[in-house]
């Protein structure tokens, strides 16, 4: 890694995952690489490798980020004075969800490949993140559902936070997608990131 003052460091490799944010929404994982990320930074391509091995480092810096703007929002929805029944929690958390489609994005992605391509400690730090989001969404339902027990609250976590990997799917649909559901016969219900979240949580947290 480039040894420059932290500040630089830090600077430069919050550009770079703002480069690969921006190409992301609209190209695909597949057709990203460290030339298009290069060409849209103030500094070439060698530089990259300066601060990230691999394209896969870059999406893994991207996915910490964005569980880490997930947090601020679970943080408030905690930190909160008012108290909250299970209908008003569902609604709070997929709203804070919403607005991280890029969270949703990625977590419809192949992790594995992206986890197993980042070096040691950049996966350590990534974890770290997602880890707190467990923990903040574990302390709102202790706080908010304080009837619930340790294996209730438990088997909710365990329950939405592996659905979470499907939402984007479901909820960003193609138009060449939408066409091949028609002409295959499908009837299918097209449902929003707000619409899929709340459902699955208030059936969840129902009478909490």
């Amino acid at each position: 890694m480039f040894k420059g003052t932290p500040e630089i460091v830090a600077q430069r490799r919050e550009e770079i995952v703002n480069a690969c944010e921006q190409l992301y929404k609209t190209m695909s994982f597949r057709d990203i690489n460290l030339k298009e990320i290069g060409n849209v930074t103030s500094f070439s391509r060698p530089t990259i490798y300066n601060y990230f091995h691999t394209k896969e480092e870059i999406f893994l810096a991207l996915f910490e980020q964005e569980y880490d703007r997930w947090n601020a929002a679970l943080k408030a929805i905690l930190e909160s004075d008012q108290k909250y029944t299970g209908e008003q929690l569902a609604d709070l958390i997929a709203r804070s969800l919403e607005d991280r489609a890029q969270l949703l994005k990625l977590l419809s992605m192949n992790n594995y490949d992206m986890e197993s391509n980042s070096r040691e400690e950049l996966l350590v730090s990534f974890k770290k993140a997602y880890g707190n989001s467990l923990r903040y969404f574990r302390m709102i339902l202790d706080k908010h559902c304080p009837e619930l027990s340790d294996a209730d609250a438990e088997h909710i976590m365990y329950v939405f936070f592996p659905f979470m990997f499907g939402i984007y799917p479901y909820a960003e649909v193609t138009a060449k997608q939408k066409e091949a559901m028609k002409e295959a016969d499908v009837d299918y219900k097209y449902q929003s990131i707000y619409e899929i979240t709340y459902n699955c949580l208030a059936r969840l947290l129902k009478d909490h």
